[in-house]
């Protein structure tokens, strides 16, 4: 039993999943989309988020597999082009959050040192934390797992310290009016400013890879999804109360990619805007750590259940092939799309993923016994919010959506030729 995830770890896996970069990275794109109404915009990403979880931990309990998302989709659909291509989404979208943060890394660290003062750093440091952390990975996937353990206490004492410091600094503040209701958007702009951020939620699923070690699995693994998620939501919601009512939205859109640091200033001034971008840099990276390890077992497990080529299941250094791949195409997709388009493609690509998640909840809703009007909701709702991401970002980042659909696009067609080559050698 000393082996055993306690409840305790299990909550800690959930949190450190969502609080990685997240919000580090996407704050200050929910502000400029959603102005007034952001905490209303992370609430709608956070339901969205919960009622997904529901089909989790029915299928967690039933099918407990370190493989997680992956099992649940084949178990749902069976081994097909569709569960393929579902899968191989699921591994790109990895890549995608990966993206993510290192965007955030590189937006950050300039501020605290820069080296050419323009651009440029921005593509250095992003460049330099993504090789950084694949030769730790190699190194040893032990160092990764006590990075994460470090951060995740100092990221949520940091941002726990920032809210209550920032709550007293509301007092008085005339930017408080902001967050009034002639302030927010309308409900639909609201509605895809919280999908646009909604990548922000996404590392919840990450408990379900761990469900074969929970101990007291009945009880812990349904406590460990809500607890984490509610928390995170709550979290998110007062800071996002916090940044719109200390900063002018002027002040925001400038900062807008480190808008947590500038947050800090009207109160802590340089001080509180250091120790922020120290915490954003630590939960970044540890969460580039963390996901590059995830997105390198997820290709093994894929390949595993062949639905990718079995060289992704060969070893180099002692890792997995696919550790190098993923670093390589984050390091591509770093350095070649802006932060807006990452985050829409990374919040359609889980979008799509977790409606499918409902939809094997409903499939298999007599074997997880679980009430088949909540996948059925979730699914809906998972479905209704990839149509308006995708409807309203194509009029304002019409590039977002375009790689969006090329990248599900392409996870399918992937599938299809490598299913068609397998059928042929036959």
């Amino acid at each position: 039993m000393s082996d055993k995830i306690k409840l305790r770890e299990a909550i800690s896996i959930g949190i450190g999943g969502m609080v990685g970069g997240g919000i580090f990275a996407v704050l200050g794109l929910a502000v400029t989309l959603s102005k007034g109404g952001t905490p209303l915009a992370f609430l709608f990403a956070g339901i969205l988020a919960l009622i997904t979880s529901y089909s989790y931990v029915k299928l967690s309990k039933k099918y407990p597999d370190r493989g997680g998302t992956v099992k649940f989709i084949n178990q749902g659909f069976g081994k097909t082009i569709f569960s393929g291509g579902i899968n191989n989404l699921l591994w790109i979208s990895y890549i995608i959050m990966l993206s993510l943060y290192a965007s955030a890394f590189g937006s950050y660290a300039p501020n605290l040192l820069a080296l050419t003062g323009g651009e440029l750093d921005f593509h250095i440091y992003a460049s330099v934390i993504i090789i950084l952390a694949s030769i730790i990975n190699y190194y040893s996937i032990k160092v990764v797992g006590m990075i994460e353990s470090y951060a995740v206490v100092i990221k949520l004492v940091i941002l726990i310290a920032f809210i209550g410091i920032g709550l007293y600094g509301l007092m008085g503040n005339p930017n408080l009016e902001q967050l009034s209701p002639e302030n927010w958007e309308a409900p639909l702009q609201l509605l895809t400013g919280g999908m646009v951020i909604f990548v922000a939620y996404e590392g919840f699923e990450l408990i379900a890879n761990s469900a074969p070690d929970i101990e007291n699995p009945e009880k812990n693994i349904p406590r460990a999804y809500y607890t984490s998620i509610i928390f995170v939501v709550l979290l998110y919601i007062i800071i996002a109360v916090v940044t719109v009512g200390s900063l002018s939205f002027d002040q925001i859109k400038t900062a807008e990619d480190y808008v947590l640091a500038e947050a800090a200033k009207p109160l802590l001034g340089q001080t509180g805007f250091t120790i922020i971008t120290i915490a954003a840099l630590i939960s970044t990276f540890s969460a580039i750590n963390a996901s590059l390890y995830g997105g390198s077992r997820v290709s093994y497990e894929i390949a595993e259940d062949d639905e990718l080529p079995h060289q992704f299941t060969y070893q180099l250094w002692n890792q997995p092939i696919g550790l190098l791949i993923t670093a390589i195409l984050t390091l591509t997709l770093t350095n070649t799309l802006e932060l807006e388009s990452i985050s829409t493609a990374g919040s359609v690509g889980f979008l799509l993923i977790f409606a499918m998640v409902n939809y094997v909840g409903i499939r298999l809703s007599k074997e997880i016994k679980n009430i088949r009007a909540i996948p059925i909701i979730g699914f809906i709702l998972c479905i209704i919010a990839t149509i308006v991401l995708l409807q309203q970002q194509f009029s304002a980042n019409r590039m977002g959506v375009i790689v969006a659909v090329s990248i599900i696009g392409s996870c399918f067609l992937i599938e299809y030729i490598y299913k068609w080559l397998e059928r042929s050698k036959k």
